[in-house]
């Protein structure tokens, strides 16, 4: 007997947007049903085994690699599939949303690879996530472009060949999609909407174009969400009639948990894998998160204190490079985020040379390629790798047989010096209201203080305000953090942006549900898992 055909998903409470029915037309709908109805309650059960472990890092205040799978780990035979073309050369990567001037700007970027970005970079309201598709739609078919309202300046796409190749990235796992849901009113997850719509529109296009449908997976905590994954990329080839293997997914090992199975999360999606990412926020995110009640040798300093060069932080990395080499991966460093001033040279001189410093000890460590998040960044990365690389397209044959990382030293927190300041405290206050006032105006990367921050850094703000309240932190200035304390520097905060931007766009902004969420967030006995969790309920359109 055949399967019954998947309910038909209803879109709620969405304002009808400008050619939606090119994105969400029925096969397309009857797709992200089927994929819905397969894979979501595989993925409700990953996210209870997350609390699980959660909850298990709380009793004994450790990890270690996992004894069960040690026989993938040891195994030497086993490799991922080889890069496709489009993918060999990935030195440097740019990143952003997917609103119409960055596509347009990031394609023809000079980067080798553009991560168009639905998660972290982008807030999820309806606009975003429709119009998001429709201008990857037309990239592809070279239908887009773009005028500058203000100096009318229009921006049209290159040549096809100086192009970027698109890795997207869908939002992760405990994310819903509350404008589609299934007969029974259950929202359809997030990342398969994202997933769904892009390949079921795009993979064949691709294809004739010479590239593929390729993804970056963000959030993942375990190898079982990879081989989640796996199985959503299998049914979906299958389904549409595109060669098993099409599909590359680079993992991004964002949460200290999966930094314990990047092996293992290799192995699971090893048909599909291209390789493995190293970011900073999200990472120290998740280390304050999982460890937040573990005392204090697992507080964490300000967080621009906390380099990739700290010990915890090289364990990390060079872990990961060695991981994907030994396994035929790329191994992708993280994000340059600076964002050049246009007044200020020397700003911009100093913030260069970081950059530069950066870069070249990803380029010397065995890194493939790295991140940046502005186009004037690009040529400064390309000329690390450049040097290093040379005409090769990636450095995988650096194997790192000399790193060895115990499991202790990816959690040696305490072996770092600085300390958490009340600057610290204030940046932290800043970063954290100016973000989440853009984001629920749905603006999901935002220019601050000539950084351009995304989810992942108002995640480690609000923790780390969090963390240094319940380990009762005192500053470098002689005074304990207290949820008091936050309170006045929020006030403060609250008052000084409302003197620097005037009464009228003060009020015409979102300013005090930022503050009030952003306290809520960082104060609450109850740690809430993401902050965009409680900010999607608070998120018009």
């Amino acid at each position: 007997m055949s399967a019954p055909a998947p309910s038909p998903l209803a879109i709620v409470d969405a304002e009808p947007l400008p050619r939606q029915e090119e994105v969400l037309s029925e096969t397309a709908l009857a797709f992200l049903a089927e994929l819905h109805r397969r894979f979501t309650p595989r993925r409700d059960e990953l996210l209870a085994r997350r609390a699980e472990r959660r909850a298990e890092i709380a009793r004994t205040s450790t990890l270690d690699f996992l004894p069960e799978t040690a026989a993938i780990r040891a195994d030497d035979s086993w490799k991922v599939a080889p890069a496709p073309p489009a993918l060999e050369d990935r030195r440097v990567e740019i990143t952003g949303p997917t609103d119409r001037k960055m596509t347009v700007n990031a394609l023809n970027s000079g980067a080798r690879v553009w991560l168009a970005d639905f998660e972290d970079a982008s807030a999820p309201t309806w606009e975003n996530v429709v119009t998001g598709q429709l201008n990857l739609i037309d990239a592809y078919t070279r239908g887009i472009d773009f005028t500058d309202e203000r100096t009318g300046k229009t921006y049209a796409l290159r040549p096809d060949e100086e192009l970027a190749t698109v890795v997207m990235r869908p939002r992760g796992w405990h994310l819903d999609e509350r404008h589609l849901t299934d007969a029974g009113g259950t929202a359809v997850p997030g990342a398969l909407v994202d997933f769904g719509l892009y390949f079921f529109h795009n993979a064949k296009r691709l294809l004739d174009l010479g590239k593929g449908p390729y993804f970056y997976l963000p959030k993942t905590e375990s190898h079982l969400e990879a081989r989640l994954w796996n199985d959503v990329f299998v049914f979906a080839q299958d389904y549409l009639g595109v060669p098993r293997g099409t599909v590359r997914a680079t993992v991004l090992i964002e949460t200290i948990t999966a930094a314990y199975e990047m092996e293992e999360i290799l192995y699971e999606l090893r048909d599909h894998a291209s390789g493995l990412n190293a970011g900073r926020w999200d990472y120290l995110f998740s280390i304050v998160k999982n460890f937040r009640d573990a005392g204090p040798g697992f507080v964490l300093p300000d967080r621009n204190a906390v380099t990739m060069t700290a010990p915890f932080m090289r364990a990390y990395t060079e872990l990961l490079v060695r991981t994907c080499h030994r396994r035929g991966a790329h191994a992708i460093g993280g994000m340059a985020a600076f964002i050049p001033s246009r007044r200020d040279e020397e700003v911009n001189k100093v913030a260069f040379e970081k950059v530069k410093a950066d870069k070249d000890r990803e380029a010397n460590d065995g890194f493939d390629g790295s991140w940046v998040a502005h186009p004037d960044l690009v040529p400064i990365a390309m000329d690390s790798f450049d040097r290093v690389l040379g005409d090769r397209p990636n450095q995988k044959d650096r194997l790192r047989e000399d790193v060895d990382v115990k499991a202790e030293d990816l959690i040696a927190v305490g072996s770092l010096d600085a300390r958490p300041t009340y600057a610290g405290l204030v940046n932290a206050v800043q970063v954290g209201i100016r973000y989440i006032e853009a984001w629920l105006r749905g603006l999901g990367a935002v220019a601050i203080f000539n950084l351009m921050e995304d989810a992942a850094t108002a995640e480690i703000s609000r923790s780390q305000i969090w963390q240094w309240i319940n380990a009762g932190v005192v500053l470098d200035n002689g005074e304990r953090v207290t949820a008091e304390l936050a309170r006045k520097v929020a006030a403060e905060e609250l008052a000084d942006i409302r003197a620097e931007i005037g009464e009228e766009a003060f009020a015409a902004g979102n300013w005090q549900q930022a503050h009030d969420l952003l306290l809520k967030v960082a104060l609450d006995e109850d740690y809430a898992d993401f902050l965009t969790l409680p900010a999607y309920q608070q998120l018009k359109g």
